[in-house]
């Protein structure tokens, strides 16, 4: 049995599950189409806590997510793959585009975060990996990719995350540039929405 047969087995055996256990359905079709939406909300919330560690954090994780995007289109083109429903006859939950199969975006993007997320915070990273999993599987479940498709997708942001975290710490050319672009943000932020410290809070408690 060639790779590309266990493959579709692989999908199938998975896929059926929709039937099997169907009342599962609208948990896969939320993880199919709209969680990975959660990722750039805990991307806004961890910028605007408003630390230095955070906002390097989300800035690696949207350079990171951008560049393995960049590769998955230009995978997608070189070898390009129909979707299990445009070759097969499948239970597909949701819909998409008839477009590239591998890989897959969604878990590549949804990897690519938790990973860079989990260089700086290991313990928050384990529960955006865990999501990102999820997120993966219920692509598979729901008819849209074959399971080759989301392992690739996140092999691919998992190594993306890794050298782009790399290049920051190991280029000082880089990481200057990087916090540089930051500290320009946070200039007209700041005029914006100011800093309260501790010293602006010691006349109030003083008055009481």
């Amino acid at each position: 049995m060639s790779i590309g047969q266990i493959d579709y087995q692989l999908f199938h055996a998975i896929n059926e599950w929709g039937k099997s256990v169907s009342f599962l359905n609208p948990v896969m079709q939320f993880l199919a189409k709209d969680a990975f939406y959660l990722f750039f909300i805990g991307l806004l919330v961890y910028w605007f806590i408003r630390n230095e560690k955070n906002r390097r954090m989300v800035a690696e994780s949207v350079i990171a997510a951008c560049a393995g995007l960049a590769i998955s289109w230009i995978i997608g083109h070189l070898f390009y793959r129909d979707r299990p429903f445009v070759t097969h006859t499948v239970l597909q939950l949701i819909d998409h585009a008839a477009n590239a199969s591998f890989p897959s975006d969604h878990a590549l993007g949804a990897f690519v975060i938790a990973a860079a997320i989990g260089m700086y915070r290991k313990k928050d990273g384990i529960v955006w990996l865990i999501l990102a999993a999820l997120i993966a599987f219920s692509r598979v479940w729901t008819g849209v990719h074959y399971p080759s498709d989301v392992l690739g997708g996140a092999m691919i942001g998992i190594l993306v995350a890794s050298g782009v975290h790399l290049v920051m710490k190991q280029n000082g050319f880089v990481s200057r540039s990087l916090n540089a672009c930051i500290k320009f943000y946070e200039k007209y932020e700041t005029k914006i929405w100011p800093r309260h410290t501790n010293k602006d809070q010691q006349p109030a408690a003083h008055g009481k």
